[in-house]
């Protein structure tokens, strides 16, 4: 397993550098001038000189993405442009908010997904496998947003039974705090649970089909062992796979969810420093998510191998 690690140990490093030369270069291209905004609409040309000085927006982009990297390899994220503050502590003070709504949704993601796959692909009533197919299609095709809105309306503003919107952090008040995370987290959660439905469906109808299946049914293996203690361990390895795309959607996702529920995580504080125009915060949360990213996928990639051994001999 730790020659199987070593082998995709540089592929992640050489993504992360790539992905953080495209973040640069592509803030970089976006029109308008960050120095211009922090100075101001009265600003002279010398005050606006002086700022793109102090802040080396003056220097070339090769010699500042070097001194990026070089303040992250250091550990030194700096000061923020606008949005006040060290970066840092921004990121710190909000870090702990977008895993909370991320763990939340992703909990949600396997407990909404396991159950539905495993009746969709084995259920005999045609109504029961329509009704799993129904939920999951609208999932599907209903936008976060639009899930957002409507479980407000019913749950918040009908029933009365959740908050609209807020945060409790779950070490100080649990209680509290899991009537917080559960709207958000359900609306998070729903699109990636029905992808992964879907995906633990179809690799269980293949299972089932294979002649193993037919052999243990013939010989008087209940249904239930063959379902669970062998067609679901070899549908397992595609729907991990399925499952680390999905963490990744989670995490982008979480960015529209904040703004909806008013949850306090990074994805409000990249909205801040897109409109403020914060180069160092957009660009170090950006790089941020996509080490996630990757540090996901090199897990997937891990637990995929222990579930195969096919995947570590090859």
């Amino acid at each position: 397993m730790r020659s199987f690690l070593l082998k995709r140990l540089p592929s992640g490093l050489l993504v992360l550098v790539l992905a953080s030369f495209l973040v640069f270069l592509i803030l970089r291209l976006i029109p308008g001038d960050p120095a211009t905004s922090l100075a101001g609409p009265d600003a002279g040309p010398e005050a606006v000189a002086a700022i793109r000085d102090r802040l080396g927006l003056d220097q070339p982009v090769l010699t500042q993405y070097g001194s990026w990297l070089g303040d992250l390899l250091t550990g030194n994220l700096g000061p923020s442009y606008a949005i006040g503050g060290q970066i840092s502590d921004l990121i710190g003070n909000g870090l702990g908010a977008t895993a909370q709504l991320t763990l939340g949704a992703l909990l949600l993601v396997i407990v909404i997904a396991v159950p539905l796959g495993v009746l969709g692909a084995t259920t005999r009533r045609r109504p029961v496998a329509a009704a799993v197919r129904a939920f999951t299609t609208t999932v599907l095709a209903v936008p976060p947003f639009v899930t957002g809105v409507l479980l407000v309306l019913l749950f918040a503003v009908t029933l009365g039974l959740l908050p609209a919107g807020g945060h409790e952090s779950l070490l100080d008040q649990p209680d509290l705090a899991v009537q917080y995370l559960l709207l958000p987290a359900v609306c998070l959660a729903l699109p990636s649970a029905a992808v992964l439905a879907r995906y633990l469906q179809d690799g269980l109808e293949r299972a089932l089909a294979e002649d193993y299946v037919r052999t243990a049914t013939a010989l008087g293996v209940s249904r239930r062992r063959i379902v669970w203690q062998h067609a679901l361990p070899n549908a397992l390895p595609s729907a991990v796979t399925v499952l680390g795309l999905q963490i990744g959607q989670l995490i982008a996702g979480a960015v529209l969810v904040e703004r909806i529920f008013a949850w306090p995580g990074l994805g409000q504080l990249i909205e801040q420093g897109v409109i403020r125009r914060d180069y160092p915060v957009v660009q170090d949360l950006l790089l941020l998510i996509v080490a996630v990213h990757v540090a996901v996928q090199l897990l997937t990639d891990l637990v995929y191998a222990w579930l195969d051994p096919r995947i570590r001999w090859e």
